[in-house]
């Protein structure tokens, strides 16, 4: 590879990696970020439908220890729906100090393909994300995302699409 194509190419994460492995295309996005309180937030461009964008969120049940709830970026997530469809009583966000010891990755950067492929932990994508086929996720990196269909996701995850929107 010349220098100037090594240059322009983008380092792949281990969630493009893991994808790669298992054979699912997907396009790699990179997003501008900024610095919200202790934290850094990702840009979303125009032209980038924020509703196809999904957050990937972390919660601790007395029953089952972590899930993974992934809903739409401009959706917020209903921590009962959550907790009765992992079989908890009560789900709780996992504090942000916590985050990283409990997912392996800083806030902004959880991905439900990594955190997976660590971890094991259940991941619950919200319904939604079926109706629109392809949608975006974190590739582990703040600022960094992958499109991939909903549906191989699902399957590499060993997922379910649940309803856990709020409404």
């Amino acid at each position: 590879m010349s220098k100037k194509k090594k240059k322009n190419s983008i380092h792949k994460t281990l969630v493009e990696q893991i994808l790669d492995k298992n054979k699912i295309p997907y396009k790699q996005y990179t997003f501008a970020t900024h610095e919200e309180g202790n934290v850094r937030q990702m840009d979303i461009e125009e032209g980038v439908d924020q509703h196809r964008v999904y957050k990937t969120l972390v919660l601790n049940g007395k029953n089952t220890g972590p899930v993974v709830g992934v809903v739409p970026m401009d959706e917020r997530l209903d921590e009962k729906k959550l907790a009765k469809e992992s079989g908890n009583k009560k789900v709780n966000m996992v504090p942000l100090k916590d985050l990283l010891k409990t997912t392996g990755y800083v806030h902004g950067a959880n991905t439900p393909i990594g955190i997976y492929e660590k971890f094991h932990y259940p991941v619950y994508i919200d319904q939604e994300a079926k109706k629109q086929e392809n949608i975006l996720v974190s590739s582990g990196q703040v600022g960094r995302s992958v499109e991939v269909n909903a549906e191989q996701m699902i399957n590499l995850v060993k997922g379910n699409f649940v309803d856990i929107r709020q409404k």
